[in-house]
């Protein structure tokens, strides 16, 4: 049960101050997705909130947060309670799969909540999430991630919290998404400082005071509170002279040296000036920097006072001064001891160093202009920030070193070459390497004191020349060049293992040597986690789980990707950065859970490889995430856009098949399946005359393209001929141990003994097929087959098959089938004018549409899912060649279809 009162806002306080300036800066705007109200206790940040929801049109879903919702699961039961709560419908399924699903899995569920708000896309909808700061839980926040990523534009949310979110923040505001209400615009104007002393302090202010305390507190709550407190506690004997003394200073810096330094105990003074060098503190940092044991106990102290100190999490850990402030701190100590100021960045700067703060000490190096450090921190510490996926800042920070620092150092020059491989800049690499090895050779022959070094850097030069020769398809070099590596990693302290089994991996991988890759590539996972490198991991744990699928082992492929998952999240999680994410690995997913039937989980992995195809990625890579596209769109039955999707994939395979070291699966067999799905019977025939010259080194594409020209056959009537075509692929399949493939072996072998009339032998096979999908839980493999093997699968009941399994699959099997079983008395409607013949369900859907009803009641009218419905309108516009319902209906009545 989840307790309602978390769902209501806060009853609107009669006499808070109303701040239109804010209220207006919260108002929804084109593009923005979210508000971020971001501010310690007590600067009104709920207040404000609520007086903006009073003025808001639409629904509001309103959620106050505590510490027990640091639970994925509670997070998401809570929120999508606050939805219902707010009047939005359909969520039920949601509700059950936030309960039910697995951990791992919760975005599948979340992909649901975001497919039922579009559908309430006709209202405006409010989400207000308060006191966000006790959601600390990393998974939380990449799932919010994604739910903000991926909302409908009608939906808008506004955070409130004390410490900054670890959100992509910075990204989204790049996208016009974000309004921030920071502490400095909470800052109260004239007239607010006026009413905030008479109305909330009891202290009433003529027009001069308050001025004069707005102008030299610029409105900061903090300093008026402070303000308010030097006047007398008794109302009764308050006079014109007993108002709050106005605070000195002509600008908010003498104000902070002034009335609030100096006024500090000699302790605490020492303190603010001696961390002031710091963008974070915790008590560990501040006790080095101070040669001190008593950091915690004054940073608790400061942040009850709200001295201007703002706290990063709920446990009292790691807190950052006001900017403001610690500016004007900093500034106090540069021009009083500028030695003591760059003795403690020192210290600080090892601190970091020395507890893995790395990004945060380059800062204090850059701030510092110390590039001889930043060097030697870059040398040590780069190519781990490399496989954390920061090779971009890498590139930077190696470009403000000074001219020639890096062309004159062989760690740094390779450390630009890796950064550069990385970020996919192949053209730069080449001449760099050949650079690096002179700059070796004359080292060598001059005897330099770092020639040892300097030789040590051949293995690694060897093996980034591995990958160069793969992106050329020069396949033979790259086993040369790899092979050489491997015989010298034993004389070499560089961690290169991981990185040269994922190369070899992928040898075997584009030879068609499915073990040997998949043991290759396990090796690259060891090592990797080995030397913490997260990119080398998450690729080949991503290869390795995408052959495990397409070898048919479901449940092995789906453990290794979580498992990996599980890895790069415990050991390499920073919400705040974009989420490391591997095509393969995503593909892999996108394929397991299309496969189990679980399509909006499937969409949930697709969704941020879409991003990678429109930035621009490695052309094997998108050859495969258009695959992938293509197949998980051709199962929701959109065979348009996956026809589309693999007609980009051919055009960059045939402009960069040079580039792509690996076969991509057959293309052209799943565009001859949605041939077929639309009765393009035609198209079907002249890919099955085409394919004879084709050859294939992957044995798993050559299955794939053999069995689909089964199911071609069988369609022109030849099932003789696919027989001939499955009989050795039975063997072979079996012998091979690439299960997938061999139930749809059986599954389209048993179509056509049902189409020579042999329905026992048929049943048999049939059988065999199902026995094996129901080990692995396959599912769309049996849905996506013809209606005969729909028929055939009604009508089996065999023991040997779980019936749970069964009937499970009988109930994913298309409503269509009903129809061909039992033919509509109106029959399919050709007119001349339409691309193809309507079908009896498909006219249904256009009387519907015709009557005005939204997708959702269609489905219910017609006793359907919703997915099925939007299967039905894209087919309508395809024969109808429209692109809307309005077009459909014209298009409609023009023809006759409709009166």
């Amino acid at each position: 049960m989840l307790l309602t009162t978390k769902f209501f806002r806060p009853a609107p306080d009669p006499d808070a101050i109303r701040r239109p300036r804010l209220l207006e800066r919260l108002a929804p705007r084109t593009r923005k997705r979210l508000n971020l109200v971001i501010a310690p206790a007590g600067f009104g940040k709920t207040t404000l909130v609520s007086q903006w929801c009073d003025e808001q049109e639409g629904r509001l879903a309103w959620l106050s947060l505590d510490s027990s919702d640091d639970d994925p699961r509670r997070f998401w039961q809570y929120l999508c309670g606050a939805f219902e709560q707010a009047g939005v419908d359909g969520l039920g399924d949601c509700q059950s799969a936030f309960q039910t699903c697995a951990l791992h899995e919760i975005e599948g569920a979340i992909t649901g909540l975001i497919n039922a708000l579009v559908a309430s896309a006709e209202h405006r909808l409010h989400l207000v999430l308060d006191d966000m700061h006790e959601v600390e839980d990393p998974a939380i926040h990449r799932q919010l991630t994604y739910l903000v990523d991926y909302l409908p534009p009608t939906v808008m949310v506004t955070l409130v919290s004390r410490t900054e979110p670890a959100l992509p923040v910075a990204r989204w505001r790049v996208r016009h998404w974000v309004d921030d209400v920071p502490p400095q615009m909470l800052a109260f104007s004239e007239e607010e400082c006026q009413r905030f002393f008479s109305d909330y302090m009891a202290i009433p202010l003529d027009a001069d005071q308050a001025r004069t305390i707005w102008q030299r507190t610029e409105g900061w709550v903090a300093a008026m509170q402070l303000s308010a407190l030097s006047a007398p506690d008794d109302p009764v004997n308050r006079g014109a002279d007993a108002a709050p003394s106005p605070i000195s200073g002509r600008e908010i810096s003498d104000y902070i040296l002034t009335e609030i330094l100096e006024q500090q105990s000699d302790e605490i003074a020492e303190f603010l000036l001696a961390t002031a060098c710091c963008l974070r503190l915790t008590a560990s940092l501040c006790d080095s920097i101070r040669g001190a044991t008593d950091s915690q106990t004054i940073l608790e102290s400061l942040s009850r006072r709200h001295l201007f100190l703002i706290p990063l999490d709920t446990r009292d850990e790691w807190f950052r001064y006001h900017d403001l402030f610690r500016e004007a701190l900093f500034l106090r100590l540069e021009q009083t001891d500028p030695k003591q100021l760059a003795e403690r960045q020192s210290r600080t700067i090892h601190w970091l160093l020395e507890h893995d703060h790395i990004q945060e000490a380059i800062a204090q190096l850059i701030q510092l202009e110390d590039w001889s450090w930043l060097a030697n921190v870059l040398e040590q510490h780069g190519n781990n920030l490399i496989q954390g996926g920061f090779h971009l800042p890498v590139l930077e920070w190696l470009d403000r070193l000074p001219p020639g620092t890096v062309d004159d150092n062989p760690q740094l020059a390779m450390l630009r070459i890796w950064a550069n491989f990385f970020a996919n800049r192949l053209d730069a690499v080449e001449p760099q390497l050949d650079r690096l090895e002179d700059l070796l050779d004359r080292r060598v022959a001059e005897s330099h004191p770092d020639a040892e070094g300097a030789l040590g850097l051949n293995s690694e030069i060897s093996l980034m020349r591995s990958y160069l020769a793969r992106t050329q398809s020069d396949l033979e070099s790259a086993a040369d060049l790899t092979r050489q590596v491997l015989q010298d990693l034993d004389h070499t302290q560089m961690p290169l293992k991981s990185v040269t089994y994922y190369g070899i991996g992928l040898d075997y991988f584009s030879q068609g040597d499915l073990p040997a890759a998949e043991e290759a590539l396990q090796s690259a996972v060891s090592y990797g986690q080995i030397e913490r490198k997260p990119s080398t991991v998450l690729s080949s744990g991503g290869l390795l789980s995408w052959i495990q699928f397409n070898r048919g082992h479901n449940d092995v492929a789906l453990k290794t990707a979580v498992s990996i998952r599980e890895w790069i999240d415990r050991h390499y999680t920073d919400p705040s950065q974009p989420r490391l994410i591997s095509c393969w690995q995503n593909c892999s997913l996108i394929e397991i859970y299309r496969e189990r039937d679980q399509l909006d989980l499937a969409e949930t992995y697709l969704a941020p490889l879409t991003g990678h195809l429109q930035s621009g990625t490695e052309p094997g890579q998108h050859v495969i995430i258009q695959y992938a596209r293509a197949h998980l769109a051709f199962t929701r039955g959109d065979y348009q856009t996956a026809i589309e999707a693999l007609d980009d994939a051919e055009a960059v395979l045939e402009r960069r098949r040079d580039h792509i070291i690996f076969e991509p699966p057959s293309l052209s067999a799943l565009r001859a399946r949605c041939w077929l799905a639309q009765n393009r019977l035609d198209d079907a025939r002249g890919w099955l005359d085409s394919r004879e010259n084709v050859t294939f080194r992957n044995p798993l594409n050559r299955e794939q393209n053999r069995i689909t020209a089964a199911r071609v056959l069988i369609a022109l009537g030849e099932p003789k001929n696919a027989i001939s075509q499955l009989s050795p692929l039975r063997l072979s399949t079996e012998r091979d141990q690439h299960h997938r493939h061999l139930i749809e072996v059986l599954t389209v072998y048993a179509e056509a003994m049902d189409a020579l009339n042999q329905p026992n032998e048929a049943q048999t096979v049939l059988t065999e097929a199902l026995k094996r999908g129901a080990r692995e839980q396959f599912f769309r493999l049996f849905v996506e087959e013809s209606p005969r093997i729909h028929r055939l699968i009604g009508d089996n009941h065999h023991a040997a098959i779980p019936q749970e399994y069964l009937e499970a699959l009988k109930s994913r099997l298309p409503e269509s089938d009903e129809e061909t079983a039992a033919p509509s008395e109106d029959g399919p409607v050709a007119v001349d004018g339409l691309v193809e013949p309507l079908s009896a369900r498909e006219m249904e859907v256009l009387r519907l549409i015709n009557d005005g009803l939204a997708n959702r009641e269609i489905a219910e009218s017609m006793n359907v899912a919703a997915t099925t419905v939007k299967a039905h309108i894209r087919n309508l516009y395809g024969k109808l060649d429209v692109k809307s319902r309005t077009e459909a209906l014209a298009r409609a009545r023009k023809l006759g279809v409709l009166s």
